[in-house]
């Protein structure tokens, strides 16, 4: 097969996950509950912080992005995932493949940033809660915080997609992969790679690394500030208002950094593959119960929109 690009070839083939029948209905299977689960927290949680007037704070404010976030990513790959798990042909369009990259990346990079804001809200409310009011202003959530995080998703995905659309592919059109990833298509390519892998580590290396450097800030100042207070009672408290976050943000970094940050020759099907479900099907299933897991706040708000609910109910 000769040299072709972009422009000329009218699909990519994903390798999937699995190659025996069997394998394929019980992942179908797996992923299908897993996603399901996922669509009702996120969508649950966002509601929740919609009807509990106590939860609107910079917090949770915060937390509903991420809800949607994690909502929006899971969305981009899942169905994707699951239709081919039992289609016979597992064939990817080009503007499919690379519209699937791009809101990838463009949710995945706004998600980094989102958990810099959510770093950044705890260290103003655990080493200055007499002005947190103040400081966690609605145009510094807003504009500032929520706003620049989407925006810089945005320049990540944009440049991801445009560079790699840019390369020649050859020998081969099949993706080993279960979706549109930069490694897997980069792994594709027969052009010399190297600027672009340069551009790539570069791109993804200062997202992850400046919203990595963030957060490490925040919660060394947090720490400080938690070791100064005399009572363990006002320690466990204070601890426990950031340690969900802290969790999350541990999870979702370690699998990123894992997958991403190293050269075009380590690309490890396997390894990889692994990683990619964790980060794409699992954690958007698993963040909604990190933050509400132990958190008395929205248990609280929970059984008050259940009693306003059942209250209603009644009086029909």
């Amino acid at each position: 097969m000769g040299s072709w690009n972009f422009t000329c070839v009218p699909d990519f083939l994903l390798l999937g996950l699995a190659d025996s029948a069997e394998a394929q209905l019980l992942l179908f299977l797996l992923f299908l509950l897993i996603y399901l689960v996922t669509v009702l927290r996120n969508i649950g949680m966002m509601l929740l912080i919609r009807l509990a007037a106590q939860l609107h704070t910079p917090m949770y404010f915060f937390l509903t992005h991420l809800s949607f976030l994690d909502l929006s990513y899971s969305s981009v790959i899942t169905p994707r995932t699951l239709q081919n798990l039992l289609a016979s042909s597992k064939s990817i369009s080009f503007l499919g493949c690379f519209t699937q990259l791009y809101f990838f990346v463009l949710l995945g990079g706004t998600e980094c940033f989102l958990l810099s804001s959510m770093a950044i809200d705890r260290y103003v409310a655990i080493c200055s809660p007499l002005h947190y009011p103040v400081i966690m202003s609605p145009r510094l959530c807003h504009a500032l915080l929520a706003g620049s995080s989407y925006m810089i998703g945005f320049m990540d995905s944009s440049i991801n997609v445009l560079c790699l659309s840019r390369l020649n592919f050859c020998n081969s059109n099949v993706i080993h992969h279960f979706f549109c990833d930069t490694p897997a298509i980069l792994a594709l390519s027969c052009s010399d790679t190297h600027d672009f892998e340069i551009m790539l580590f570069t791109v993804a290396g200062s997202t992850l690394m400046l919203s990595l450097v963030t957060i490490s800030g925040s919660y060394v100042s947090i720490l400080s500030t938690i070791l100064n207070i005399n009572s363990t009672a006002g320690k466990k408290k204070a601890f426990s208002t950031c340690a969900s976050h802290l969790l999350g943000v541990t999870i979702f970094y370690g699998t990123m950094i894992f997958t991403y940050l190293k050269p075009k020759q380590s690309y490890s099907l396997g390894k990889d593959q692994v990683a990619s479900v964790f980060y794409t099907i699992v954690i958007p299933m698993l963040n909604p119960l990190i933050y509400s897991l132990r958190n008395k706040e929205v248990n609280h708000a929970v059984l008050r929109v259940l009693q306003r609910t059942d209250s209603c109910s009644q009086l029909k």
